[in-house]
């Protein structure tokens, strides 16, 4: 598809083969008072869940995060999922949605590595049960692949959140977030799901975005 054709596109999910969404996920989203659909997640959950790449825009607060965790919770196997954010606190908070739409499904596991902290601690927990969602920053993840803990010859989502940050800054006391995370792209399967979610998408970070994927679907 065409740049201009990514830019132009309206969603029509009536057009597309309708996806199935686990009965799992479904009542934890009850729990969470999730009782409609944001237009966020109904133009983009059916067309993740179906393997699409997805470059996501929408304001804060409009829940970009569910998007993704409901859409990678219906196709898990260890390590299949990695979400990588620019943050400790972010990390965080994606492992908690995690951990809230997985709650009957207690055989999911995950784990939310990051800088800051002693790597021995996450190299233990990855080494005792092997999850199938990692949610960090890229500097932890790329050190806990280097020392051969956390492979990714599995992975077959690939998530980015605030991804624009990751892309165009280099933070302090992390490195370049830019260059750890196309190196964690390049150790990852080429056949793969690709998404980005962000509150901020500018017009120079949008084809640096797109260099990860194949075809992707942009909401706006």
């Amino acid at each position: 598809m065409a740049e201009n054709d990514v830019d132009n596109e309206l969603l029509d999910n009536e057009e597309n083969e309708e996806p199935h969404v686990a009965p799992e996920t479904a009542t934890p989203a009850g729990k969470k008072e999730l009782r409609f659909c944001l237009s966020v997640q109904h133009e983009c959950i059916p067309q993740a869940i179906l393997g699409m790449d997805i470059l996501c825009q929408a304001k804060y607060g409009m829940g970009k995060t569910a998007v993704f965790v409901l859409a990678t919770l219906q196709q898990i196997e260890p390590v299949s999922v990695l979400v990588m954010c620019h943050t400790q606190v972010l990390a965080f908070l994606i492992s908690k949605e995690y951990e809230c739409f997985s709650k009957y499904m207690p055989t999911v596991k995950a784990a939310v590595v990051f800088g800051g902290l002693s790597i021995k601690k996450d190299k233990d927990a990855l080494k005792k049960n092997c999850p199938h969602f990692v949610v960090g920053t890229p500097d932890r993840i790329l050190a806990l692949i280097r020392n051969k803990t956390l492979n990714l010859k599995n992975v077959k989502h690939f998530v980015l959140d605030e991804c624009d940050k990751m892309q165009i800054q280099t933070t302090v006391g992390q490195g370049d977030m830019r260059h750890d995370v196309q190196d964690i792209f390049r150790l990852t399967p080429h056949e793969k799901q690709c998404m980005m979610f962000s509150a901020t998408l500018s017009k120079e970070i949008r084809p640096v975005c797109r260099k990860f994927m194949q075809d992707p679907v942009r909401e706006l």
